[in-house]
Protein backbone atom coordinates (compact mmCIF):
# COMPACT_ATOMS: atom_id res chain seq x y z
CA UNK A 1 0.00 0.00 0.00
CA UNK A 2 1.56 3.31 -1.10
CA UNK A 3 1.74 6.49 0.87
CA UNK A 4 -1.29 8.06 -0.81
CA UNK A 5 -3.36 4.96 -0.08
CA UNK A 6 -2.35 5.03 3.58
CA UNK A 7 -3.35 8.65 3.81
CA UNK A 8 -6.71 7.95 2.19
CA UNK A 9 -7.42 5.11 4.59
CA UNK A 10 -6.31 7.04 7.66
CA UNK A 11 -8.94 7.16 10.36
CA UNK A 12 -10.87 10.24 11.36
CA UNK A 13 -11.94 10.81 14.99
CA UNK A 14 -15.12 8.88 15.64
CA UNK A 15 -18.45 10.54 16.33
CA UNK A 16 -20.43 9.06 19.27
CA UNK A 17 -23.79 7.45 18.66
CA UNK A 18 -26.56 9.97 18.06
CA UNK A 19 -24.22 12.93 18.12
CA UNK A 20 -25.14 15.52 15.51
CA UNK A 21 -22.39 16.58 13.13
CA UNK A 22 -22.36 19.76 11.07
CA UNK A 23 -22.73 19.42 7.33
CA UNK A 24 -22.08 21.83 4.52
CA UNK A 25 -23.24 20.23 1.31
CA UNK A 26 -22.48 21.29 -2.27
CA UNK A 27 -26.03 22.60 -2.80
CA UNK A 28 -26.35 24.82 0.25
CA UNK A 29 -24.44 27.62 1.93
CA UNK A 30 -25.99 26.96 5.32
CA UNK A 31 -24.84 24.37 7.78
CA UNK A 32 -27.06 21.42 8.68
CA UNK A 33 -26.74 18.64 11.20
CA UNK A 34 -26.97 14.89 10.74
CA UNK A 35 -27.39 12.03 13.17
CA UNK A 36 -25.01 9.09 12.97
CA UNK A 37 -26.61 5.92 14.35
CA UNK A 38 -23.38 4.04 14.95
CA UNK A 39 -20.56 3.79 17.45
CA UNK A 40 -17.09 2.42 16.72
CA UNK A 41 -17.80 -0.57 18.95
CA UNK A 42 -21.04 -1.59 17.20
CA UNK A 43 -21.10 -4.85 15.28
CA UNK A 44 -22.83 -3.83 12.05
CA UNK A 45 -24.47 -5.92 9.33
CA UNK A 46 -25.04 -4.04 6.08
CA UNK A 47 -27.48 -5.40 3.50
CA UNK A 48 -27.86 -4.49 -0.15
CA UNK A 49 -24.61 -2.62 -0.51
CA UNK A 50 -24.28 -1.33 -4.06
CA UNK A 51 -20.63 -0.40 -4.60
CA UNK A 52 -19.58 -0.70 -0.92
CA UNK A 53 -18.81 3.02 -0.71
CA UNK A 54 -21.07 3.31 2.35
CA UNK A 55 -19.20 0.51 4.12
CA UNK A 56 -15.88 2.10 3.30
CA UNK A 57 -17.06 5.45 4.65
CA UNK A 58 -18.10 3.85 7.95
CA UNK A 59 -14.59 2.44 8.35
CA UNK A 60 -12.56 5.43 7.17
CA UNK A 61 -14.58 8.37 8.43
CA UNK A 62 -16.62 7.01 11.33
CA UNK A 63 -14.14 4.58 12.86
CA UNK A 64 -16.46 1.56 12.68
CA UNK A 65 -14.34 -1.50 13.27
CA UNK A 66 -16.77 -4.42 13.06
CA UNK A 67 -18.48 -4.63 9.69
CA UNK A 68 -20.13 -7.44 7.78
CA UNK A 69 -20.99 -5.86 4.45
CA UNK A 70 -23.09 -7.75 1.93
CA UNK A 71 -24.56 -7.29 -1.52
CA UNK A 72 -27.21 -9.20 -3.43
CA UNK A 73 -25.14 -9.49 -6.61
CA UNK A 74 -22.56 -12.13 -7.40
CA UNK A 75 -18.94 -11.05 -7.85
CA UNK A 76 -19.33 -11.03 -11.64
CA UNK A 77 -22.65 -9.17 -11.63
CA UNK A 78 -21.32 -6.57 -9.20
CA UNK A 79 -18.26 -5.90 -11.37
CA UNK A 80 -20.49 -5.41 -14.40
CA UNK A 81 -23.11 -3.21 -12.71
CA UNK A 82 -20.82 -1.21 -10.42
CA UNK A 83 -17.20 -1.37 -11.66
CA UNK A 84 -16.24 1.33 -9.15
CA UNK A 85 -16.93 -1.17 -6.36
CA UNK A 86 -13.54 -2.82 -6.85
CA UNK A 87 -11.73 0.13 -5.29
CA UNK A 88 -14.00 0.21 -2.23
CA UNK A 89 -13.69 -3.54 -1.74
CA UNK A 90 -9.92 -3.39 -2.08
CA UNK A 91 -9.70 -0.67 0.57
CA UNK A 92 -11.87 -2.65 2.98
CA UNK A 93 -9.87 -5.83 2.42
CA UNK A 94 -6.61 -3.97 2.98
CA UNK A 95 -8.01 -2.54 6.20
CA UNK A 96 -8.92 -6.01 7.41
CA UNK A 97 -5.39 -7.23 6.72
CA UNK A 98 -3.35 -4.29 7.98
CA UNK A 99 -5.32 -2.36 10.59
CA UNK A 100 -4.76 -3.93 13.99
CA UNK A 101 -7.74 -2.02 15.42
CA UNK A 102 -10.18 -3.85 13.14
CA UNK A 103 -12.34 -6.44 14.93
CA UNK A 104 -13.73 -7.82 11.69
CA UNK A 105 -14.38 -6.58 8.18
CA UNK A 106 -16.04 -9.19 6.01
CA UNK A 107 -17.54 -8.89 2.52
CA UNK A 108 -20.16 -11.34 1.34
CA UNK A 109 -21.71 -11.65 -2.12
CA UNK A 110 -25.03 -13.07 -3.26
CA UNK A 111 -26.77 -12.43 0.08
CA UNK A 112 -30.57 -12.26 0.05
CA UNK A 113 -31.88 -9.96 2.80
CA UNK A 114 -34.91 -12.24 3.28
CA UNK A 115 -32.82 -15.37 3.90
CA UNK A 116 -30.34 -14.18 6.51
CA UNK A 117 -28.80 -16.90 8.61
CA UNK A 118 -29.29 -19.63 6.06
CA UNK A 119 -26.50 -21.37 4.17
CA UNK A 120 -24.11 -19.64 1.77
CA UNK A 121 -24.34 -17.65 -0.32
CA UNK A 122 -27.94 -16.42 0.02
CA UNK A 123 -28.10 -16.46 3.82
CA UNK A 124 -24.55 -15.40 4.60
CA UNK A 125 -23.73 -18.69 6.31
CA UNK A 126 -22.42 -19.07 9.87
CA UNK A 127 -20.93 -15.58 9.95
CA UNK A 128 -24.41 -14.07 9.74
CA UNK A 129 -26.28 -16.86 11.51
CA UNK A 130 -24.38 -16.40 14.77
CA UNK A 131 -25.99 -12.96 15.05
CA UNK A 132 -24.88 -10.61 17.77
CA UNK A 133 -25.37 -7.50 15.64
CA UNK A 134 -25.94 -4.14 17.29
CA UNK A 135 -27.12 -2.61 14.03
CA UNK A 136 -28.56 -4.24 10.93
CA UNK A 137 -28.90 -1.66 8.16
CA UNK A 138 -30.54 -1.84 4.74
CA UNK A 139 -30.15 1.35 2.73
CA UNK A 140 -32.64 1.96 -0.08
CA UNK A 141 -34.14 -1.52 -0.41
CA UNK A 142 -35.70 -2.05 -3.82
CA UNK A 143 -36.31 -5.08 -6.02
CA UNK A 144 -35.34 -3.25 -9.20
CA UNK A 145 -37.28 -2.81 -12.41
CA UNK A 146 -39.59 -5.82 -12.22
CA UNK A 147 -42.49 -3.68 -13.35
CA UNK A 148 -43.31 -0.05 -14.17
CA UNK A 149 -46.72 -0.33 -12.54
CA UNK A 150 -46.56 1.67 -9.28
CA UNK A 151 -49.08 -0.51 -7.41
CA UNK A 152 -47.19 -3.66 -8.30
CA UNK A 153 -43.89 -2.07 -7.31
CA UNK A 154 -45.36 -1.24 -3.90
CA UNK A 155 -46.54 -4.81 -3.45
CA UNK A 156 -43.26 -6.30 -4.60
CA UNK A 157 -41.31 -4.22 -2.10
CA UNK A 158 -43.79 -4.64 0.75
CA UNK A 159 -44.04 -8.40 0.57
CA UNK A 160 -47.17 -8.82 2.71
CA UNK A 161 -48.40 -12.44 2.86
CA UNK A 162 -51.64 -11.78 0.96
CA UNK A 163 -49.72 -10.04 -1.79
CA UNK A 164 -47.23 -12.89 -1.99
CA UNK A 165 -50.05 -15.38 -2.60
CA UNK A 166 -51.63 -13.12 -5.21
CA UNK A 167 -48.42 -12.59 -7.12
CA UNK A 168 -47.48 -16.25 -6.98
CA UNK A 169 -50.84 -17.02 -8.60
CA UNK A 170 -49.82 -14.81 -11.50
CA UNK A 171 -46.38 -16.39 -11.77
CA UNK A 172 -44.59 -13.34 -10.37
CA UNK A 173 -42.42 -14.33 -7.43
CA UNK A 174 -39.24 -12.22 -7.44
CA UNK A 175 -38.95 -9.68 -4.66
CA UNK A 176 -42.35 -10.19 -3.08
CA UNK A 177 -40.88 -10.91 0.35
CA UNK A 178 -38.43 -8.04 0.45
CA UNK A 179 -39.35 -5.83 3.42
CA UNK A 180 -41.44 -8.21 5.50
CA UNK A 181 -39.00 -11.01 4.79
CA UNK A 182 -36.08 -8.81 5.72
CA UNK A 183 -37.62 -7.76 9.04
CA UNK A 184 -38.37 -11.37 9.95
CA UNK A 185 -34.90 -12.57 9.01
CA UNK A 186 -32.98 -9.71 10.64
CA UNK A 187 -34.72 -9.56 14.03
CA UNK A 188 -33.27 -12.82 15.45
CA UNK A 189 -29.76 -11.60 14.58
CA UNK A 190 -29.90 -8.60 16.91
CA UNK A 191 -28.35 -8.19 20.32
CA UNK A 192 -30.92 -7.56 23.09
CA UNK A 193 -30.65 -3.81 22.54
CA UNK A 194 -29.95 -4.06 18.81
CA UNK A 195 -31.83 -2.09 16.18
CA UNK A 196 -32.74 -2.41 12.51
CA UNK A 197 -32.19 0.62 10.30
CA UNK A 198 -33.87 1.11 6.93
CA UNK A 199 -33.33 4.12 4.69
CA UNK A 200 -35.81 4.95 1.94
CA UNK A 201 -36.51 7.96 -0.24
CA UNK A 202 -39.27 10.30 0.82
CA UNK A 203 -42.40 10.81 -1.25
CA UNK A 204 -44.23 8.42 -3.55
CA UNK A 205 -44.01 5.59 -4.31
CA UNK A 206 -41.92 4.94 -1.18
CA UNK A 207 -44.43 6.50 1.20
CA UNK A 208 -46.98 4.00 -0.12
CA UNK A 209 -44.94 1.14 1.29
CA UNK A 210 -46.26 1.95 4.79
CA UNK A 211 -43.02 0.71 6.25
CA UNK A 212 -44.11 1.46 9.82
CA UNK A 213 -47.12 -0.83 9.49
CA UNK A 214 -45.09 -3.60 7.88
CA UNK A 215 -42.66 -3.54 10.78
CA UNK A 216 -45.43 -3.48 13.39
CA UNK A 217 -46.92 -6.67 11.97
CA UNK A 218 -43.67 -8.54 12.65
CA UNK A 219 -43.16 -7.29 16.21
CA UNK A 220 -41.14 -4.14 15.54
CA UNK A 221 -41.79 -0.48 16.19
CA UNK A 222 -40.17 2.76 15.06
CA UNK A 223 -38.04 4.12 17.86
CA UNK A 224 -37.28 7.25 15.88
CA UNK A 225 -36.47 8.47 12.39
CA UNK A 226 -34.29 11.19 10.93
CA UNK A 227 -33.23 12.63 7.60
CA UNK A 228 -30.49 10.71 5.81
CA UNK A 229 -27.74 13.06 4.64
CA UNK A 230 -25.47 11.40 2.11
CA UNK A 231 -22.78 14.01 2.72
CA UNK A 232 -22.41 12.74 6.29
CA UNK A 233 -20.72 9.69 4.77
CA UNK A 234 -17.77 11.09 2.89
CA UNK A 235 -17.04 9.17 -0.31
CA UNK A 236 -20.49 7.55 -0.38
CA UNK A 237 -22.23 7.26 -3.74
CA UNK A 238 -25.79 6.05 -4.18
CA UNK A 239 -25.70 2.92 -6.34
CA UNK A 240 -28.79 2.06 -8.36
CA UNK A 241 -30.23 -1.46 -8.06
CA UNK A 242 -29.99 -1.91 -11.82
CA UNK A 243 -26.44 -0.60 -12.04
CA UNK A 244 -24.70 2.51 -13.32
CA UNK A 245 -26.28 4.61 -16.05
CA UNK A 246 -23.94 4.88 -19.01
CA UNK A 247 -22.23 8.24 -19.12
CA UNK A 248 -23.31 9.07 -15.56
CA UNK A 249 -26.62 10.50 -16.73
CA UNK A 250 -29.88 10.46 -14.80
CA UNK A 251 -30.82 11.46 -11.26
CA UNK A 252 -28.47 10.98 -8.35
CA UNK A 253 -29.76 9.40 -5.17
CA UNK A 254 -27.51 11.63 -3.08
CA UNK A 255 -29.60 14.62 -4.15
CA UNK A 256 -32.98 13.18 -3.15
CA UNK A 257 -34.60 13.57 0.25
CA UNK A 258 -34.39 10.36 2.24
CA UNK A 259 -35.18 9.19 5.76
CA UNK A 260 -33.69 6.55 8.02
CA UNK A 261 -36.07 4.61 10.29
CA UNK A 262 -34.73 2.97 13.42
CA UNK A 263 -36.76 -0.11 14.33
CA UNK A 264 -36.64 -1.83 17.68
CA UNK A 265 -38.46 -4.79 19.18
CA UNK A 266 -41.77 -3.89 20.77
CA UNK A 267 -40.63 -5.44 24.04
CA UNK A 268 -37.37 -3.45 24.11
CA UNK A 269 -38.92 -0.45 25.86
CA UNK A 270 -40.37 -2.73 28.56
CA UNK A 271 -37.02 -4.42 29.05
CA UNK A 272 -35.20 -1.09 29.27
CA UNK A 273 -37.76 0.23 31.76
CA UNK A 274 -37.29 -2.83 33.95
CA UNK A 275 -33.53 -2.42 33.80
CA UNK A 276 -33.83 1.27 34.74
CA UNK A 277 -36.06 0.39 37.70
CA UNK A 278 -33.55 -2.18 38.92
CA UNK A 279 -30.73 0.36 38.62
CA UNK A 280 -32.75 2.97 40.52
CA UNK A 281 -33.60 0.41 43.17
CA UNK A 282 -29.94 -0.51 43.57
CA UNK A 283 -29.05 3.16 43.75
CA UNK A 284 -31.66 3.80 46.47
CA UNK A 285 -30.39 0.88 48.49
CA UNK A 286 -26.85 2.23 48.32
CA UNK A 287 -27.81 5.74 49.45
Amino acid sequence: MGKSKKQRLSRTPHVPYDKKIKLKGPHTTTQRTSQLPFTPTDRILLLGEGDFSFSRSLYIHHDCRSLVATCYDSVAALAEKHPQSSECIHDLQEAARQDASVVEIKILYGVDATKLGKSLPAGGGKLVKKGGFDRVMFNFPHVGGLTKDVNRQVRYNQGSPSVIVRFHAHGLTGGTELLVGFFKAATPLLTPAGTILVTIFEGEPYSLWNIRDLARHVGLQVGRSFKFHAEAYQGYRHARTLGNIEGGRGWKGEDRDARTYVFERKDMEKTQTQQAKRMNSDSDEND
